[in-house]
């Protein structure tokens, strides 16, 4: 449309305002999106009368949702999840909404959009059966329109959720409808549901080629001439390019348009600058507004290579990534984007520009947040084919809903620019049997019918060519291997024009702020699953020192060492970024939750964050541990982390201890030093010159608490969060790294406690409680807001120690 028809179609439509002509009758209304997670009710055990409008649902649990009832539940090794999958309860149980329409939606077509509900969801509205999920993971929507009432007329939405069959899992899932759920009313005439598809074919310094499907359908009982505009939106909201097409579609009819753009000096998306347009798509009938719809877009290109690894716009770089499951410790598996966003940030802090989601399609808010924050994603759908790992996990409902799941991950995801590659599994048993190569040749031609444009892996374990028969198939566009360190040097001997990346690494174990000495003993454990436990602590406790990995893995340094230098491999991803419930791994019950975490599960970093900050981010970093309370004498070992300097110098109570520089292809430098009480001061230089000085206090008795929250402003929303860090310190401030105080919480105003952990793998105390015991000096109290502006006021005591406190705002 050019500038002249543009001013003639604004005069129209003021013209026809003046003349009173309505153009907001129901069915001409653009697209609504209607957060659905408030106001529902809640009941453990079955319920199967519950879909009737009648039934009487006044004592069931008022609550909002994302929900997961496991969370709320007490740990124990009988239940049937097993500490494998977090010793939590599972079970089954119903959610009820009712909610009225105006009488002029009657004309609009309306449906709901579950993000994921684990597992086994079914649903129903007023009484009619819409259909079931088996998947815990995957997104999906019903049509309600046919089944709805209208005016003063209730509508009684029903969800029965089943994850009683157990195990069904090799980590903790979580139970209920535990992502996010929206009502969307639009006009008959409107964009399909997930109806968009971009490609970005040509990009240069000058322009760039954006091409981009559009499926639009006529619900409405007539023929409709329509025209279909797509206007392309700068991160400032200023168009830079628009398309229309004109059409005419019968009733019931579909078609697919085909607008194609030119943008001119586009800025391109990147992990450093990950500069986001928008596409606005309007579906008009006349004048009238029947439809809009939004896609993200994000210009970029990048390339695998089986010699130069990965580049991104041109320039090379090393996937530097993490594997994470879905899980947000206290939180469980009830999504929050504030939660994942605060993860994402510690892990960009961290140096991170990648995240494997692990093992099955994440929430859509994490690849927003990807979208937005600048991380490379690799996009996984399964854990497991036909051939299972525990008795009741995806591999029973595998024939008749695999191509619907892969089909709908692809649809949901693929118009994200973080998104880079697909992973069509993890650890998959078929690539063991000839049944791998025509498997991974049925779910790669799936993905490449829907998306050509990212390549796609599978996260293979043997990687003995003959052997492997998913690469047999010659399907995979990128081979990933799991922990094959020690072989990656072979690769393009073994794999010769084969593009390569390590999709799984590591499996170091260790516990925030534990130490074993000496530190120079490397340790893989435990030998074999089945072999019962012979060494460990008493406690349950892992070294933080990198000196343990499972039997399968390295410790952190020694897989990247390995792998850093190897310009063939496009990169690697640890397991894992943060600590996760379930899979204790090494200990039995009451260990309930992961060792594997470069973060411990309250987001508190360990010691070996500061390693892959040193080698990955930008930042100049000096990183000096362990504590330094000690029996006096003892020989400890004290490791120093640092990086943009030539050598560090460690000094006790004021006494140098000597200048040591790493060697070879050394991560860091130790001192073997007898304890005695004071300071333990380092300082690293380049040239001769001061870069950075650390210094370690021995702590004295415990005397107060402290809190720090992460952000004292916060949203006034109803769902955003605080993080407060709740440390046990000396007069001095020195947090006492031995120290297991309990802290018990009050908070007073717009505000209510969410969640409550310490980071201990092996903690039995409830997630959802106004207490936690400190451990190795900290906890974390978690704080969400109202919808009411105001200020929450938060209060920690512990016997025999000053209080703490601290005052939040919430705005509007």
């Amino acid at each position: 449309m050019n500038n002249m028809q543009k001013i003639l179609s604004f005069i129209l439509v003021l013209s026809l305002a003046v003349l009173g002509w309505n153009c907001s009758s129901s069915e001409d209304k653009e697209r609504q999106v209607i957060d659905f997670n408030n106001g529902w009710r809640f009941q453990l055990g079955d319920h199967p009368n519950a879909i009737s409008a009648d039934f009487d649902v006044s004592n069931w649990r008022e609550l909002n949702l994302p929900h997961d009832w496991s969370i709320e539940g007490n740990f124990s090794e009988d239940h049937p999840t097993k500490p494998e999958g977090g010793a939590l309860p599972a079970g089954i149980g119903w959610y009820r909404k009712a909610f009225r329409l105006p009488t002029e939606a009657k004309e609009q077509s309306i449906w709901i959009e579950f993000d994921g509900v684990y597992r086994n969801g079914e649903v129903w509205i007023n009484g009619h059966r819409l259909g079931i999920r088996p998947n815990g993971y995957s997104s999906f929507k019903y049509d309600l329109s046919e089944y709805l009432n209208y005016g003063d007329n209730v509508n009684v939405l029903a969800v029965r959720v089943d994850n009683s069959q157990q195990p069904n899992s090799r980590w903790y899932t979580g139970s209920g409808i535990y992502r996010n759920v929206r009502l969307i009313r639009t006009g008959k005439v409107h964009v399909e549901h997930w109806g968009t598809y971009i490609t970005t074919p040509e990009i240069t310094d000058s322009s760039a080629t954006v091409n981009m499907e559009v499926m639009v359908k006529n619900e409405g009982s007539n023929e409709r001439k329509l025209t279909v505009r797509s206007t392309i939106l700068d991160a400032e909201g200023i168009e830079v390019a628009q398309e229309e097409h004109a059409l005419t579609l019968g009733k019931g009819g579909s078609a697919d348009i085909m607008h194609h753009f030119t943008v001119p000096s586009p800025k391109l998306w990147s992990t450093e600058q990950p500069y986001l347009y928008k596409v606005v798509t309007q579906v008009f009938a006349g004048m009238q507004l029947m439809d809009d719809y939004q896609t993200p877009l994000g210009i970029r290109y990048f390339e695998f290579d089986a010699k130069k690894g990965f580049s991104l716009n041109g320039k090379p770089m090393k996937i530097l990534g993490v594997c994470n499951h879905h899980d947000l410790g206290a939180l469980g598996a009830a999504v929050n984007k504030r939660a994942i966003e605060r993860r994402l940030e510690i892990l960009k802090e961290m140096g991170v520009n990648a995240i494997r989601t692990a093992h099955n399609p994440p929430a859509p808010e994490l690849l927003e947040l990807c979208d937005e924050m600048g991380f490379i994603v690799q996009d996984e759908a399964f854990d497991v084919w036909k051939k299972k790992k525990v008795d009741a996990d995806s591999h029973l409902f595998w024939d008749e809903w695999h191509r619907r799941d892969l089909e709908d991950l692809i649809l949901r995801d693929r118009n994200h620019p973080s998104i880079m590659m697909w992973s069509i599994g993890n650890e998959i048993r078929e690539q063991f049997d000839s049944t791998g190569i025509s498997i991974t040749k049925e779910l790669v031609r799936i993905v490449k019918e829907l998306d050509t444009t990212r390549v796609v892996t599978c996260a293979l374990t043997e990687n003995i060519p003959s052997k492997n028969f998913i690469y047999q198939s010659k399907a995979l566009d990128l081979l990933g291997f799991n922990y094959k360190h020690k072989d990656h040097k072979n690769f393009p001997k073994w794999y010769p024009g084969e593009k390569l990346i390590a999709t799984e690494n590591m499996s170091a174990l260790a516990t925030r702020g534990h130490y074993d000495l000496p530190s120079d003993t490397i340790m893989r454990w435990p030998q074999s699953y089945d072999k019962p436990l012979e060494t460990g602590n008493e406690d349950w406790t892992v070294s933080a020192y990198d000196q343990v990995s499972a039997y399968w893995g390295s410790t952190h340094e020694e897989t990247w060492k390995s792998i850093k230098d190897q310009d063939f491999m496009a990169g690697l991803f640890v397991w894992t970024g943060f600590d996760y419930l379930g899979e204790p791994i090494p200990y039995p019950y009451p260990a309930r939750s992961s060792y594997f975490g470069i973060v411990d599960l309250a987001g508190f970093p360990k010691d070996s964050y500061y390693m892959y900050k040193s080698e990955w981010a930008s930042d100049t970093v000096l990183h000096v541990f362990p504590h330094w309370n000690w029996e006096e004498g003892q020989e400890v070992d004290v490791w120093v982390y640092y990086n943009q300097a030539d050598e560090v110098e460690l000094f006790l109570n004021g006494e140098s201890l000597g200048t040591k520089s790493k060697e070879g292809d050394d991560l860091h430098v130790m001192w073997r030093v007898p304890y005695e009480p004071g300071t333990l001061r380092a300082v690293s230089r380049k040239d001769g010159k001061a870069i950075l000085e650390k210094k370690v206090f021995t702590a004295g008795d415990a005397q107060k608490v402290t809190l720090a929250p992460d952000r004292k402003i916060i949203k006034a929303d109803g769902k955003d969060l605080s993080f407060i860090t709740v440390s046990i310190c000396d007069m001095d401030g020195n947090m006492v790294p031995d120290a297991n105080n309990m802290v018990n919480f009050e908070i007073q105003g717009e505000g209510k406690i969410m969640g409550v952990d310490n980071g201990y793998q092996a903690s039995l105390e409830p997630f959802k409680a106004n207490y936690r015991k400190a451990f190795n000096g900290k906890c974390l109290l978690i704080v969400q807001s109202t919808k009411d502006a105001g200020e929450i006021s938060i209060r920690a005591t512990s016997e025999h120690l000053q209080p703490g406190e601290v005052v939040l705002e919430t705005v509007d």
